[in-house]
């Protein structure tokens, strides 16, 4: 029983992460449409990321996403020809 929850929760939160990457991509591209410029919208788009990261779970949780994310940047992972969805 332990596992169908744990497959369960998995399967919710990949249609979440589907979810929140539609809704990223869909702003960026209404962005790049109203002529911002990509490095602008990739800014903001942390920068309130973070915030928020702060505001509701603390430094420690931004920090430890920064780290997360840098060593997913160094690894390759977000390189053109890597990328998925």
């Amino acid at each position: 029983m332990t596992q169908g929850l744990a497959e369960l929760d998995a399967l919710v939160r990949e249609e979440k992460r589907l979810t929140a990457l539609e809704m990223q991509t869909d702003a960026w591209a209404e962005g790049l449409s109203a002529g911002i410029e990509p490095e602008l919208i990739a800014e903001v788009a942390l920068s309130t990321a973070f915030q928020e990261l702060v505001r509701n779970f603390g430094e420690d949780a931004a920090v430890s996403l920064i780290d997360r994310m840098r060593e997913r940047i160094v690894s390759g992972e977000f390189a053109e020809d890597q990328r998925r969805h």
